[in-house]
């Protein structure tokens, strides 16, 4: 989106950033690496939010460059540009923990960025950790998200991190410290590396949730206008014929946790490889009744046995984010063949 800013109302981080970008890389490499960590992390965050910027207001904020920003035109700030700057002036790990932190939720300290992480999420990764570090984190946040977060806490593990609130002194500024580097090297991290992303993989979710009609009408069209997207997203894609990629011990596992109505009407329409593949994962009574049951179906809605599959599929994803099962990848497969 073109920005209609002029160089009056920009703010002043903004005007540096434009600034910066209109420089070029090399010229603004020299300049970030006579720069304090604040300011590059202020600077970096104003690039990385920029968007676009037109060509006059470019001109308006930079006179005594006018002609050569006459012939740079429009800028573009994003990810990517603000990443490779940084790489000219700072080693490539502090790059890495600036555009982590920018990544990461909004906020000067960490505490502030804790303030801003999904009640949910905080709460997710925080009933893995000691009591006592949880207390320390729910002290220092505000009470209202504190509060949100303990109520999403096992209620044991949730009494205890009370008590330690409760009998908790004023934290040493060594423990607040090591707290807040460990929710940094961990937490923090994964949040910002769950922010970059593949569009690709994102893409490939998208398509394993849509019906089949739709998935083929828009990979069809995907095909015609970039068939390399196409080809990536498809590789990306878990499709409930993936299954037969299950370890030996994966199959066991789904099958235990899968509702068996669900999965005889998810077989029904699936290949007859496939459906054998779950059927040597029984014993052989529980999968002659297993047949018997598909067989006593009888016709069924193309919709229902997509449903029932996608529902299947979901289940053995998540049993593979829990550790329970592997999934193995295409690549692995070719190889043992």
């Amino acid at each position: 989106m073109s920005s209609s800013l002029r160089r009056s109302s920009m703010p002043g981080a903004q005007k540096a950033a434009v600034l910066m970008l209109a420089l070029g890389e090399e010229r603004a490499a020299t300049l970030l690496g006579r720069m304090h960590d604040d300011e590059v992390r202020d600077l970096s965050a104003a690039m990385a939010s920029l968007g676009a910027i037109a060509a006059q207001d470019v001109e308006d904020l930079c006179n005594e460059f006018s002609r050569e920003m006459g012939q740079a035109g429009a800028l573009i700030g994003g990810w990517e540009t603000t990443e490779r700057m940084l790489l000219r002036s700072l080693p490539k790990e502090r790059v890495a923990q600036i555009m982590d932190e920018l990544r990461g939720p909004a906020g000067r300290t960490m505490w502030d960025k804790l303030g801003n992480v999904n009640e949910n999420v905080l709460a997710n990764y925080l009933k893995n950790e000691y009591p006592q570090t949880v207390a320390v984190v729910l002290s220092r946040v505000k009470p209202d998200h504190a509060a949100r977060v303990l109520a999403l806490l096992p209620e044991p593990f949730a009494m205890e991190v009370v008590m330690r609130m409760l009998r908790m002194e004023s934290p040493q500024t060594e423990a607040l410290e090591g707290v807040e580097r460990t929710l940094k090297a961990e937490f923090m991290s994964n949040l910002a590396r769950a922010a970059r992303r593949d569009p690709h993989e994102l893409m490939a979710d998208i398509f394993n949730n849509l019906d089949r009609t739709t998935e083929a009408r828009l990979m069809a069209s995907l095909e015609n206008a970039s068939g390399e997207s196409a080809g990536r997203i498809r590789g990306l894609m878990f499709t409930f014929e993936d299954l037969r990629r299950l370890d030996a011990q994966g199959m066991p596992v789904l099958l235990r946790a899968v509702e068996k109505d669900k999965l005889a009407i998810a077989l029904k329409g699936a290949s007859e490889g496939l459906r054998e593949l779950f059927l040597k994962g029984m014993s052989e009574r529980a999968g002659r009744m297993l047949r018997d049951d598909i067989s006593a179906l009888g016709p069924v809605r193309l919709r229902d046995v997509e449903e029932a599959q996608a529902a299947i599929v979901q289940l053995a994803k998540e049993l593979a984010a829990q550790g329970e099962l592997q999934l193995s990848d295409g690549a692995q497969e070719a190889m043992v063949e």
